[in-house]
């Protein structure tokens, strides 16, 4: 006599997964319209203070967290390592930065989403900090964040 897989686990697996599957597109994050969102514009200003203020080790990148998605959570992290070694090797303590924000300048490539340019300007140079967000469960979300 020969064991034979039980019929109904296949069944149970499969339905299973479907519920899974239904849950996480209930339950997941939802992607807002334009019109659902909040101005963008004090986000954008407040995620370039913070960003450079992360790289300065002036500021916790944890205090960002709830602003970005985990790839920019990760990158960020990366780069305040790097800026932090290179603190360490020229004997410089971590400090606030003076520095003052220039203009911002946005585009909407599609709904929920917003795309910005934000000129940081320091005494030595001027940067550019560029900012995607987008819009889940009605509040902006940053998807990448690069400092120029």
């Amino acid at each position: 006599m020969t064991a034979r897989p039980a019929a109904g686990r296949n069944v149970v697996r499969r339905t299973a997964s479907k519920f899974l599957d239904d849950d996480d597109e209930y339950f997941g994050r939802q992607p807002a319209r334009r019109s659902e969102l909040p101005d963008p514009e004090p986000l954008l200003r407040n995620l370039t203070l913070c960003v450079i203020e992360v790289l300065a080790g002036a500021r916790d990148l944890d205090q960002m967290a709830r602003w970005v998605t985990d790839d920019v959570y990760r990158n960020l992290s990366k780069r305040v390592v790097l800026a932090s070694r290179a603190r360490r090797v020229k004997g410089q303590s971590p400090q606030r930065p003076a520095f003052s924000l220039g203009r911002v300048i946005t585009c909407e490539p599609a709904d929920g989403v917003i795309e910005a340019v934000i000129m940081v300007h320091q005494r030595a140079r001027s940067r550019a900090v560029a900012i995607r967000l987008e819009g889940f469960d009605q509040r902006w979300r940053a998807s990448a964040i690069s400092v120029l």
